[in-house]
C-alpha cells in the first residue's frame, strides 16, 4: 500500500509525517483491500484541513475530511469516518455474498396465483 502526503500552505515535519502514516496503515487491519491513501493536509493561520482520499481495489474510493486547530486532534477526527465508511462497505460485501435467493422459500415461481384468490 502506498501513502502520499502532500501539504498546502506550509510543511509537515518528519514527526507529523510518521503520524499519519502510522494512523493511516491501520485501516488495512480493517480492510486489507486499501491499495493507496492520499493524504492532504492544509495550513492556514489557526485551522488545519486534514482530508483523506482512500482507494481499494475495485475501483471503490471513501473519502473524509475534517477542520481542527490541532493538526492530530483532525487526523483522528477523519480516520474515524474513514473507519466507519470502510467497516459500513465492508458488511456490505460479506451481507451480499451471505444473502439467501428472495425467494428462499422453496415455492416455484411458476406456480403463483397473481390473482389474489385460490
Amino acid at each position: 500500500m502506498q501513502i502520499k502526503i502532500s501539504t498546502r500552505h506550509g510543511h509537515l515535519s518528519e514527526e507529523h509525517q510518521e503520524h499519519i502514516r502510522e494512523k493511516a496503515g491501520k485501516l488495512l487491519q480493517i480492510f486489507p483491500r486499501i491499495m493507496m491513501i492520499e493524504v492532504l493536509v492544509d495550513i492556514k493561520d489557526d485551522e488545519k484541513l486534514v482530508e483523506f482520499l482512500v482507494s481499494a481495489e475495485h475501483k471503490h474510493d471513501f473519502v473524509a475530511s475534517e477542520r481542527n486547530k490541532d493538526l492530530l486532534t483532525a487526523v483522528d477526527l477523519v480516520l474515524a469516518k474513514l473507519e466507519s465508511q470502510v467497516r459500513k462497505y465492508k458488511e456490505k460485501v460479506q451481507d451480499h455474498h451471505r444473502r439467501t435467493p428472495a425467494r428462499g422459500d422453496g415455492a416455484d415461481p411458476t406456480n403463483v396465483d397473481e390473482t389474489g384468490g385460490n
